[in-house]
């Protein structure tokens, strides 16, 4: 016969089974996303979605992955101020109230602590300034807002912060 106490703890064990059950098969599939995988890596880029897909740590951007649905690459141009040298390049089309993926190649011989983007004019009125990451070595991402409608004579605007403090703002043009 089994005692009270022993049946407690038994309904007990039951009850959290089935709770444990139901909370780990959730709604739809659950196999990890690539998302949830990626997250737990030690990586700057874990849990940062680009639209659509992730970053593997060990994926760069000079070579997009297949799964790399930004489109077609535009080279924006070179640009120099204060001692670095920054290239730029935009992919896909470039759609007013959408986000456009740009990406910037920084060299020089400062040390970079930031890197912002925005598109429209210089002051930025009417745009929202992106704080890019970097990816790997030299390069620096984000994904930036096309505001809507996009002014007439709209550009690339790259702010460069250097360790220190000093900043350098040059423009691209968007070649749309």
């Amino acid at each position: 016969m089994i005692r009270f106490n022993q049946h407690v703890a038994l309904f007990s064990a039951l009850t959290f089974c089935a709770t444990a059950s139901l909370s780990m098969t959730g709604c739809g599939d659950s196999t990890p996303t690539k998302s949830a995988a990626t997250a737990s890596a030690k990586d700057d880029h874990a849990g940062h979605d680009h639209a659509g897909h992730d970053h593997a740590a060990d994926e760069t951007h000079a070579e997009p992955a297949a799964e790399d649905d930004h489109g077609a690459t535009t080279t924006l141009g070179e640009q120099t101020a204060g001692g670095f040298t920054l290239k730029a390049s935009r992919d896909g089309d470039l759609v007013a109230g959408k986000e456009a993926p740009i990406d910037i190649d920084v060299q020089g011989a400062g040390k970079v602590a930031a890197v912002r983007f925005w598109i429209g004019a210089e002051d930025g009125a009417g745009s929202m300034k992106a704080k890019a990451e970097l990816e790997h070595t030299t390069n620096w991402h984000t994904h930036a807002e096309v505001p809507s409608p996009l002014p007439a004579g709209a550009k690339l605007w790259v702010e460069i912060e250097a360790e220190g403090g000093a900043k350098y703002v040059v423009s691209f043009d968007l070649k749309s």
